[in-house]
This record gives structure tokens, C-alpha cells and sequence, in this order.
């Protein structure tokens, strides 16, 4: 029997140069098309030309779409928000996450491109999968059980919950991999064990869902399984996978992935944390410069294991640091707008804190020259002007500031 193929396709081992290219392409055409066939697009976008979008440049100076603007955006304009390219009807099917946003599919061979972290994770043609992502009303389950049908992969569609049944069925049916959740996973090892059943089929598992802490990680993996995971979102499908390196999560070919400072659209230097923002080339639901609120930062050079495509860190926190400041509401975007009015600042994060129990805030800036009081003044009143609070301004060198992506660190205690 020929040995199967290290990778899924010729596409993870190409040339970044080339990648790079025929991943803008296909977005100029992903671009011209939504504004010709979505008019939420066609408003979000009637400043762009789309033949003009040909490198990472010409795309961080296109607007943002959040996440977190979806609901308000989908009530305005129902069911989509004017930003799927297809009627309801013509579509495959339609979801609905907590919000509620409603989420697109079209009719394209798996769709949210879940094949591609299956095949990375040691799925092959005629494994049995049992999945126990979630197939009410949400996208999950649906994704993961296409992926494997595109690998020709049989599945078993557990679903959430009834934990004795799924075990049962596990021990029956006998699958080598899992897809779900590695906290399910960890529940259905206890179960069995609390039953006395064989669950020893299961060889291999791609999770996602939540974070994977190394210790839990060892734990799966000392019943013998190999376990890898995947960042996806019901709006996007795949957006990056483990590979047998464990070495970051390798962004899906799918997508054209940025990481820009929060409260901007601005893309962070090398190596800085910051907010995922993601355009993925479908063109039944087509989300241009679509902001996630997950924070997460680049690394350097390729994978170990020969895959090409640039690579993250994986899920360092959130982006959507809004606080109140003695009853006042403070936005990363408010932060940003300081720095933005002040070309000394490289750098800007808002510490609060409480004395004598009441709030306390100090804005502190990196900044570029000598500092002095003036230029601290200056950035208080701005900062007053925007925020509708004081905060007292330390000025600090270029670097002093934490790399993890925060603007602003509420440290209060409220015990």
C-alpha cells in the first residue's frame, strides 16, 4: 500500500511569495464580487477598489468589521447583515450561534475547510470519527463532519451531552478519532473509567472550542491518543492548525490573517501581540478585515514539519479590554486615538488601579526622544478631552511596555 502524503496539498509547501499572490488575487475577485452582490459590503466598502488591494498595505487601510457588531448589524439588516453574497434560499444551510448571529453556508466541498486540520492531525480515508462538537443550531458539529466526509472519513454524530450513551457507543463502534471539545474528552475518559469501559479505540483527536492547557494535553495523550487542536469560528470556519510540531497553530490556506493593534485596524510589528482580524476567500459569506476580539502574535520563520504558511502563537486573551473608570466607560479605540495625536507615543497602556477605594488611572507611553513634563501635560489633556477622565501620564522608554496585547490592565481588587 503507497504511503499516504505528508501534507493535504501542494498548497501548504508553496513559496510565501507565491502564496501571497494568489491569495490577494482571489481576494480582489472576493472583494469586486461582495460589493457587487452584498450591499452590506456595498456600504462598507464603497470607498475600495478592489483591483487596488494587492498587498498587506493596501488591505490594513480597509475598514474593520467586528465580531462583536454582527447582532446589531444582522438586526438591522436581516438575516445577514447585507454581508452573505447569497439569498437565504439559496444556500445550503443557515445556523444560529448565542447572540443570536446567524451564520451562512454555501454549497461549496467543505465549506469552513475543516479537512485540512483533520488530514494535519493523523485523520485518514476510512477512519471512524466520533464527533461530539455540537450539531443543534450551531455550525461545529456540521464543520467538523464535513472535513471529515471530504477526507472520507466515517462519522459518528455524538453531539454534546447523554455522556454514558456516547461512551457506549464508543466502546461498541470502536473509532480512532475524536473531534471535539478536550474537556468532553477528558469527561468521556472518566465516564469510561466509572464504568469499566473500553474505550481504547480512540488513537487520535483534533479538539478546539477552548483553550488546551499542557497539563490537560498530557493527560488525553496518557491514554495513548495523539491530540492536536484548531482555532475556528462559526463565522469563519478554520482559521489556523496544529501540526504533529506542536510548534503554533499554521493559518488555514483559506485565509489571509493580520494581526493589528486593538482599538485599530493598524497591523502590529513583528512579534508584538495582537488582535486576530481575518479575511476569509468565501464567496457565499465573504467577511473582509473581520476583527475576532482574540488576541494572539506571529512566529518567526516555518513550521518544523515543512508547512510554509505563516504561523501564530494560539489564544492569548482577548482583545476587548473596555473598562469603567469612575463610572465612565474607556475603549482601546480611545487609547489609540491619544497615541495617534501625539507622534511621540510608540506605545500606549491605561493601568487602573484603586486607592482608598476609589479608581486610580495612569496612561504610560512609550516614547521616542527625551521625555519631558510638557509633552506628559499635553498627553493628560488629550487624553481628558477623549475619555471624559483624568489620568495621570508616565512617559517610559521604547520597550519598557508588556508584549501581551493589552491596552488597558484593570488592576483593581474588588475583594
Amino acid at each position: 500500500m503507497a504511503q499516504a502524503a505528508a501534507f493535504y496539498d501542494e498548497l501548504e509547501t508553496r513559496a510565501p511569495e507565491a502564496r501571497e499572490q494568489a491569495q490577494f488575487a482571489a481576494l480582489r475577485d472576493l472583494i469586486a464580487n461582495a460589493k457587487a452582490k452584498a450591499p452590506g459590503w456595498q456600504r462598507i466598502l464603497a470607498e475600495v477598489d478592489a483591483a487596488a488591494v494587492t498587498d498587506r498595505a493596501a488591505l490594513a487601510k480597509l475598514p474593520l468589521t467586528r465580531k462583536s457588531e454582527l447582532t446589531e448589524l444582522q438586526r438591522a439588516a436581516p438575516p445577514f447583515g447585507g454581508l452573505a453574497s447569497l439569498a437565504p434560499g439559496r444556500l445550503r444551510r443557515i445556523f444560529a450561534s448565542p447572540g443570536p448571529i446567524y451564520e451562512a453556508e454555501g454549497h461549496a466541498r467543505d465549506g469552513w475547510r475543516l479537512a485540512r486540520a483533520l488530514y494535519a492531525a493523523g485523520f485518514r480515508a476510512g477512519d471512524l470519527v466520533h464527533n461530539s462538537f455540537s450539531y443543534h443550531l450551531t455550525p461545529a458539529g456540521a464543520m467538523l463532519e464535513e472535513g471529515a466526509a471530504a477526507l472520507g472519513c466515517a462519522v459518528v454524530p455524538g453531539g454534546v451531552g447523554q455522556t454514558e450513551l456516547q461512551v457506549k457507543t464508543i466502546a461498541d463502534l470502536k473509532p480512532i478519532g475524536y473531534t471535539g471539545t478536550p474537556s468532553f474528552l477528558k469527561i468521556l475518559f472518566d465516564k469510561a473509567a466509572e464504568l469499566a469501559a473500553d474505550v481504547g479505540s480512540l488513537k487520535k483527536a483534533l479538539v478546539g472550542g477552548e483553550a488546551l492547557p499542557p497539563s490537560l494535553r498530557a493527560e488525553l495523550e496518557g491514554h495513548g491518543m495523539s491530540v492536536l487542536q484548531c482555532y475556528a469560528t462559526a463565522d469563519l470556519g478554520l482559521v489556523a492548525y496544529e501540526s504533529e510540531a506542536k510548534e503554533g497553530l499554521i493559518v488555514d490556506e483559506g485565509v489571509i490573517l493580520e494581526l493589528v493593534r486593538p482599538g485599530t485596524g493598524d497591523p502590529v510589528p513583528a512579534g508584538e501581540v495582537g488582535e486576530v482580524v481575518v479575511s476569509v476567500l468565501n464567496p457565499a459569506y465573504p467577511l473582509i478585515r473581520f476583527a475576532l476580539g482574540d488576541l494572539s502574535a506571529h512566529l518567526p520563520g516555518a513550521s518544523p514539519c515543512g508547512r510554509s504558511g505563516p504561523r501564530i502563537k494560539g489564544w492569548m486573551g482577548r482583545a476587548d479590554q473596555t473598562t469603567k473608570v469612575r463610572g465612565m466607560f474607556v475603549r482601546p479605540s480611545q487609547i489609540a486615538e491619544v497615541a495617534k495625536r501625539h507622534v511621540e507615543i510608540g506605545k500606549a497602556r491605561l493601568v487602573v488601579g484603586q486607592e482608598d477605594r476609589l479608581d486610580v488611572a495612569t496612561l504610560a507611553c512609550e516614547v521616542k526622544g527625551e521625555p519631558s513634563p510638557a509633552l506628559a501635560q499635553a498627553i493628560a489633556e488629550s487624553f481628558q478631552v477623549i475619555a471624559k477622565v483624568r489620568a495621570a501620564v508616565k512617559l517610559t522608554t521604547p520597550g519598557s511596555l508588556p508584549n501581551d496585547g493589552k491596552v488597558i490592565e484593570d488592576a483593581r481588587s474588588y475583594d
